[in-house]
């Protein structure tokens, strides 16, 4: 493999085709399916040939997804899995994992596929997300995977995966993000993630809330108005993972406490995982499903291969950014979380560790894209911490030193502390200077990284 070439080529495909690294959401991303439809056509339908599961939502999803795949791929199913965005490598937003093994598309299929597809590009107006779905589609039918769990790039009615009829159709939670794509209001949001429902596909929300069920109930009645399958309760039902009792559920303590997966959050996504194993065993245990799936559901229904599937999700896929433990000295943590909804949870947690006395000071790398509601999350921000405020390298971000006088303004307002925070440029210096302060602090300091992907990406390249 020429990795120059290689390279040269990517280059070229982010700089031809506008992506949420390097470009605004309003530019990156295209509503619409025909486009992908008329691509997907091209490849010859490559989904067509493998079992999904599709998995929207405003936060969890990532975690889900891979949670997901990590137990499918422990019951003895070739999984495939395609998630967005990616923190260093855009072959991340792929990979196949086969028993204990993950593997991510190598340079060599990503290079001969661009090749031979780049000039139908331009001529069908392809936007970056669009070329990727069909890439690992492509990808994923060339791997023979039995099963691929599809995670929504953004939305979920208009978003390019929705081509799909999936297994399955799981939205895990709702809360105010890209607002000026997907609606200013929780039930306009819903209505947007709810539009991945099939006609005939059993759905699941992780989360119920009274602003949203009534959209969710309202679809699912709309899209299975004409259904009249004698398995209508069971196979097409819609099911609300926290009004349910997952068969597996006592195992939860446990395995929170024990999952390589960290982060008071992840409490919601292995209900909604459990909930979703339930509908997956109970659809595939029937008359007609060839005797490898029946041996796939009796694995599903073995408690200790589930459970170390779990356990291990994020060495077995290889998943990272979710309240990641980057170093031990200082303890270094990093989370992609970046809406208000996300951010709740982690500074939550975080501001728990300062009370409690686990850790004696909190020293805070962030950053936040221009596009993100800074007015709704600095409420949340923890008042005795030291910021260090820094800018990503994409066009998208807020600029450190605007980040800083914004805060600044917000607690002179509010009576909070405001003579700890600084401004570093780069994300490295901002890393760097984290640490330094943190070793002149002593005692037991702790350092988040977090704000936003971007920030962390750039991070985890510093340990």
């Amino acid at each position: 493999m020429d990795i120059e070439k290689y390279n040269s080529l990517i280059n070229d495909i982010f700089q031809r085709f506008p992506s949420v690294q390097t470009s605004s959401f309003n530019d990156a991303y295209k509503p619409g399916l025909q486009h992908m439809t008329d691509f997907n056509n091209l490849l010859g339908n490559p989904d067509k040939n493998y079992r999904t599961i599709h998995v929207a939502g405003t936060n969890g999803k990532g975690s889900v997804a891979n949670m997901l795949s990590s137990v499918l791929a422990g019951a003895g199913l070739k999984v495939g899995l395609y998630t967005s965005p990616h923190i260093i490598d855009f072959r991340e937003r792929m990979r196949v994992v086969d028993g204990s093994t993950s593997e991510l598309v190598s340079k060599e299929y990503v290079y001969d596929f661009l090749e031979k597809w780049s000039v139908m590009f331009d001529k069908m107006e392809l936007s970056f997300f669009e070329i990727t779905t069909g890439l690992a589609f492509k990808w994923f039918e060339d791997q023979n995977v039995d099963i691929a769990v599809i995670e929504v790039g953004l939305g979920g009615r208009l978003d390019s995966t929705n081509i799909i009829t999936p297994e399955l159709s799981i939205v895990t939670s709702i809360g105010l993000d890209h607002c000026d794509l997907l609606g200013d209001t929780l039930e306009k949001i819903a209505f947007e993630k709810a539009g991945i429902f099939k006609k005939g596909v059993p759905a699941l929300v992780g989360e119920t809330r009274p602003e949203t069920e009534p959209v969710f109930r309202a679809r699912f009645v709309q899209v299975n108005a004409n259904v009249t399958s004698s398995l209508t309760q069971t196979k097409t039902a819609l099911t609300f993972a926290d009004q349910t009792e997952p068969s597996l559920w006592y195992m939860s303590g446990d395995l929170l406490r024990l999952m390589d997966l960290q982060g008071e959050y992840q409490a919601r996504n292995l209900r909604t995982v459990m909930a979703a194993l339930d509908i997956l065993r109970d659809l595939w245990a029937v008359p007609g499903d060839s005797e490898s799936w029946k041996r796939v559901v009796d694995r599903l229904l073995d408690k200790v291969n589930v459970a170390d599937s779990l356990i291990h999700t994020a060495s077995r896929m290889d998943f990272h950014g979710r309240w990641e433990r980057l170093s031990t000295n200082p303890d270094v943590i990093c989370d992609i979380g970046h809406n208000a909804p996300a951010l709740t949870y982690n500074f939550g947690q975080l501001k728990e560790y300062l009370e409690t006395g686990r850790y004696t000071s909190l020293i805070m790398v962030y950053g936040v894209m221009a596009d993100k509601n800074f007015d709704a999350i600095m409420p949340l921000f923890p008042e005795n911490a030291t910021w260090i405020f820094t800018t990503p390298k994409t066009r998208r971000s807020d600029p450190a030193s605007d980040i800083k006088d914004r805060y600044t303004a917000f607690c002179e307002k509010h009576g909070r502390m405001a003579n700890r925070l600084y401004v570093q440029d780069s994300v490295r210096d901002a890393v760097a200077m984290a640490l330094k302060t943190a070793a002149a602090y002593g005692g037991n300091p702790l350092v988040y990284i977090g704000g936003s992907t971007f920030v962390v990406s750039e991070a985890v390249t510093c340990f």
